[in-house]
């Protein structure tokens, strides 16, 4: 009875090795397309990659839970010879993994129970959920339904989203049509632009800003030297000879400049 029980645990763990196998290929194959054949790898075929994986993993479920098969857990492995020396058959058989079976890597490898870190953290967050009424624990879970479902509405529609967004933003104008016209009026025609000078006092001796220069904007008369008794600089007196008059040929230009920068003589 013994006997029997060992060759169907043998061949329990045989079959177990062999889809494990599998797995473990099927995954080297999936993350080389990953590294070396992403630019030519589609979506329908990493769906493939990932279906093989969940079907190969679904089967070694099946296994461990068939009648015929011995329950693992009640099975004990003890580790009879450890030694910090390199063991090239353990290098090759775990692929260059573990190449040394010694008292340092034999507590990771053989643990059956999380670290104690990881088991003093467990229980403190056992004891915070313990310390939390039913109310308050419905309402948090309330509330996380409701922020998961949230989420997954703006996944499932985010086309809907944008096209709205979109569609709002091209139907919303970005001018003002009237401003637009107003602007466009003054520029072209000199409509709505005023045709008098600002207010404001005329200095005296500056008969280029008397009536005629109305509708126009105002010119500062600048004295042009050359001759021995007219201002050396712009700004400066006046000679007493040239007080209150000013050459024909000023004149002429000022009129001429005058009519030419009126809105309405463009």
């Amino acid at each position: 009875m013994q006997q029997r029980e060992e060759k169907q645990l043998e061949a329990s763990v045989d079959s177990l090795i062999s889809r494990v196998s599998h797995v473990k290929n099927a995954l080297h194959s999936f993350i080389y397309k990953l590294e070396n054949e992403y630019e030519r790898l589609t979506w329908p075929s990493v769906l493939d990659n990932f279906a093989l994986l969940s079907g190969q993993l679904n089967t070694i479920n099946k296994l461990l839970r068939n009648e015929k098969t011995p329950s693992f857990r009640t099975q004990v492995i003890i580790p009879l010879l450890l030694s910090p020396d390199r063991d090239e058959d353990l290098a090759k058989l775990t692929e260059q993994r573990v190449p040394v079976f010694s008292h340092e890597i034999v507590p990771d490898y053989l643990r059956t129970k999380p670290d104690p870190e990881v088991e003093e953290q467990e229980k403190q967050l056992s004891a915070e959920a313990g310390r939390i009424g039913p109310e308050v624990a419905q309402k948090q879970i309330q509330t996380l339904n409701k922020l998961c479902s949230n989420l997954l509405e703006k996944l499932n529609n985010p086309r809907d989203d944008r096209d709205a967004d979109t569609a709002g933003r091209q139907n919303k104008p970005s001018f003002n049509p009237a401003d637009t016209n107003a602007l466009v009026g003054a520029v072209a025609f000199g409509k709505g632009l005023s045709k008098c000078r600002p207010p404001g006092p005329v200095a005296p001796g500056h008969p280029g800003q008397g009536p005629m220069m109305s509708g126009g904007p105002t010119l500062q008369q600048v004295t042009i030297g050359g001759t021995s008794g007219q201002q050396a600089g712009m700004g400066g007196p006046v000679a007493p000879q040239q007080q209150g008059k000013m050459p024909s040929s000023i004149k002429t230009n000022i009129k001429s400049a005058s009519s030419s920068m009126h809105p309405y003589n463009r």
